[in-house]
């Protein structure tokens, strides 16, 4: 086994070599981005209805576009993440787009090393905690960059789908809801392109929804609420349907997509 160190070099690098080819994809359709579309999805939207005016700390925001979208609907933002490439490429969008957030390179869970400023908000959205090994200082991380009475918000994919191997096109009930091994990927393209001719080596962790929730609260966040849902916004796993509001859903819906959760720092 590695350690941790190592996981997140190799996960870095895997991510540096995403940026290019999602941002020239169609599921993140930058044209479009660039235009003035929102990148945001319905959950967050109607969780953070007003943000004009407030600080926004994101956390692992990939190449910004969720970022800048925030920015656009009048937020001050900063983004944190791993790749320096999405950083590189989420500040040049900024400049082009005349926004005025800032980016950061670092692991999120050192953000408070790069960061001392506190936020109104805290947003991390969809594919965000798997990466990494350990809820508690993450928790802790976002308690120390919260303002007294500022909100804490997530979107992120239940931690039931993670529970499935999906590599040969079907969802294979392979890993544990609890499981704390490191669990290694190794494949060929990415959840934006599976066309892609890259090859993604990944490290993750399984999180349930128990380690997520007393993570914050241990941390000294108040939860207002979780919830649980059906249907996800991205049509990232195998043999989704897409219904008519343009969300996706598995055939039978027998497990929940996505968890959303809100807490407050008191």
């Amino acid at each position: 086994m590695g350690t941790n160190a190592e996981y997140f070099k190799t996960n870095k690098t895997t991510w540096n070599s995403k940026v290019k080819v999602h941002a020239e994809s169609a599921m993140y359709n930058m044209a479009a981005f660039k235009r003035g579309e929102t990148s945001l999805k319905a959950y967050e939207l109607e969780a953070l209805p007003n943000v004009k005016g407030k600080s926004l700390l994101h956390l692992q925001c990939h190449f910004g576009q969720d970022t800048l979208s925030w920015s656009r609907l009048g937020a001050k933002c900063v983004g944190v993440d791993l790749s320096d490439e999405g950083v590189k490429l989420a500040t040049e969008l900024n400049n082009e787009l005349q926004l005025d957030a800032k980016f950061i390179c670092c692991n999120v869970l050192d953000t408070s090393k790069f960061i001392k400023d506190t936020f109104d908000i805290v947003f991390t959205s969809y594919g965000v905690i798997g990466w990494l090994p350990d809820l508690k200082p993450w928790g802790k991380m976002i308690a120390e960059r919260l303002k007294k009475g500022g909100v804490f918000f997530m979107a992120e994919f239940h931690p039931i789908v993670w529970m499935f191997d999906y590599k040969n096109g079907k969802a294979e009930m392979t890993y544990g809801y609890m499981q704390n091994e490191v669990i290694y990927e190794e494949y060929e393209g990415t959840y934006a392109n599976q066309e892609s001719n890259i090859i993604s080596k990944e490290y993750g962790w399984n999180h349930g929804l128990g380690e997520v929730v007393s993570a914050l609260t241990e941390a000294g966040l108040h939860i207002d609420y979780l919830k649980e849902f059906d249907e996800s916004p991205y049509n990232v796993l195998p043999n989704l349907v897409e219904t008519e509001t343009g969300m996706f859903v598995t055939k039978d819906k027998l497990y929940p997509l996505i968890f959303t959760l809100k807490a407050t720092k008191l």
